[in-house]
């Protein structure tokens, strides 16, 4: 015999909804921050080091709002 799953939303505190809203942002920024750095090899490859520098310069960025995105997950 076979159970399924409970599929109810349960009801989510504010301070975990915040926790789960700044999980997704980081997500988001990481996964950005990547592309940039693979565009940046994109780039280094083709002999573009300027556009590589601006690919990296753009990654950094994105792993900054990630970090400040944990940072808030923390403090919770």
């Amino acid at each position: 015999m076979t159970t399924t799953p409970n599929l109810e939303r349960k009801e989510v505190s504010a301070d975990n909804q915040k926790a789960i809203e700044n999980h997704k942002k980081t997500a988001t920024h990481l996964d950005a921050a990547s592309k940039e750095h693979l565009e940046a090899v994109k780039h280094f490859e083709a002999g573009n080091a300027e556009k590589a520098a601006e690919s990296k310069a753009k990654a950094d960025e994105q792993f900054e709002l990630a970090t400040a995105a944990q940072k808030e997950i923390s403090k919770n």
